[in-house]
């Protein structure tokens, strides 16, 4: 527990994919001081054999589309344990501050008076990408990446979600979280936005860890793989010329590699 005289602070830790060795050496060194580990559903089983066997780890799982922990009872619950002098790590996939609630969670804490320490992750839509071949930012195909979210509810894109005609006009390679639900939306509006159905585009499902499959397609036929592959949640979806870098050498690899670590 932290001395008295410590002032209270959590840190929120980006763990990264899912692979472990993908984490930062600061998030390694946080996950070993902390006393309570707050973890969210999309951390990688791997990460926490890092965390001292004397941790109490509570699991506050959020996963887009699926039943989660309200977000008001995991501030409540941050600030209760920090206040009873626990080291209290919020450990969060991918980076705290890309479709992770971390700017929420920090105000919550500095609200109550508590200092909101964050180290920084490596986020799947750009580790996920790189593991099959895909440069997010090429400047032979594009001027750069747009990383939005498909989930339409979420309240910082507004009632109606991202805005798919502005994302379609700008030539930008588009990585989208939290897209499997609404796929075919999300197909419909770029193309009825005037993007080329020919468009290259590719699903990766479980980035980054022993399940990943990828797929490779166009925007035209992106709703008929994810069906046909069955492709399951977490995935992302890549659309842009950039997937043309997607050699089958790549996926290939990377399939083999993933079926011998399952």
């Amino acid at each position: 527990m932290t001395p008295a005289s410590t002032p209270p602070r959590v840190t929120l830790v980006g763990a990264g994919p899912g692979d472990p060795e993908l984490l930062t050496i600061k998030a390694v060194k946080a996950i070993r001081r902390a006393t309570v580990l707050l973890v969210d559903d999309l951390v990688g089983d791997g990460v926490l054999r890092y965390a001292r066997r004397s941790a109490r780890i509570v699991y506050v799982g959020k996963r887009g589309g699926c039943a989660s922990t309200p977000q008001a009872f995991i501030h409540k619950l941050m600030i209760a344990e920090v206040r009873r002098g626990e080291r209290v790590v919020r450990l969060k996939g991918g980076d705290p501050f890309v479709f992770g609630r971390g700017g929420e969670e920090c105000d919550a804490l500095r609200d109550a008076g508590i200092q909101a320490d964050v180290i920084s992750g490596l986020t799947a839509g750009i580790a996920g990408p790189a593991a099959v071949g895909i440069p997010v930012t090429d400047r032979r195909h594009t001027a750069g990446v747009a990383f939005v979210t498909g989930h339409a509810q979420d309240r910082a894109c507004g009632e109606g979600g991202p805005d798919w005609q502005a994302l379609a006009r700008s030539r930008l390679t588009l990585v989208i979280y939290m897209g499997v639900a609404r796929c075919r939306d999300i197909q419909r509006s770029l193309l009825d936005a005037g993007m080329d159905p020919d468009t290259p585009a590719a699903i990766i499902s479980q980035a980054c860890t022993p399940l990943q499959r990828p797929a490779r397609c166009t925007l035209g036929g992106l709703a008929d793989t994810l069906r046909r592959e069955a492709l399951p949640s977490p995935a992302l979806l890549v659309i842009g010329d950039v997937v043309r870098a997607m050699s089958h050498e790549a996926v290939l690899a990377r399939v083999a590699q993933c079926s011998s670590a399952a």
